[in-house]
């Protein structure tokens, strides 16, 4: 298998991790529950942290491969991607510390993914 389809799936896999683990947290906390009462919290906690660094090591690969990361600066569309992965790595904590923001969150998180996307695919700046 070619090196740019392994880093790909490696990016889409750690992507489908981490909105999984996003969804128990804001599912759990939208039904009321909090930190302390999330008994797969150290689950759902390791695999948003896996699933970033992930997304991080799927996403610098097909880069590299690109040949996008060599000399100078980033092309500016990276930086809107690496500032959604901050926003989405935030998210977890954000929601046990202002549950009411949890409910949002199950239809902000998708709209997320698909700036992501859209952002990968377009490449605007």
């Amino acid at each position: 298998m070619e090196r740019y389809a392994i880093y790909r799936l490696l990016h889409l896999g750690g992507m489908f991790a981490m909105f999984m683990g996003l969804g128990g947290i804001a599912l759990h906390v939208a039904n009321g529950g909090t930190k302390a009462s999330n008994t797969a919290r150290k689950l759902l906690a390791s695999v948003h942290g896996a699933a970033l660094f992930v997304i991080l090591l799927g996403g610098f690969g097909m880069l590299a491969r690109l040949k996008l990361v060599q000399g100078g600066g980033l092309p500016g569309w990276i930086y809107l991607k690496l500032a959604i992965w901050v926003i989405m790595g935030a998210m977890g904590t954000v929601m046990y510390r202002a549950p009411k923001v949890a409910r949002w969150m199950l239809v902000l998180l998708p709209l997320l993914g698909m700036a992501a996307a859209w952002i990968a695919v377009s490449k605007p700046i």
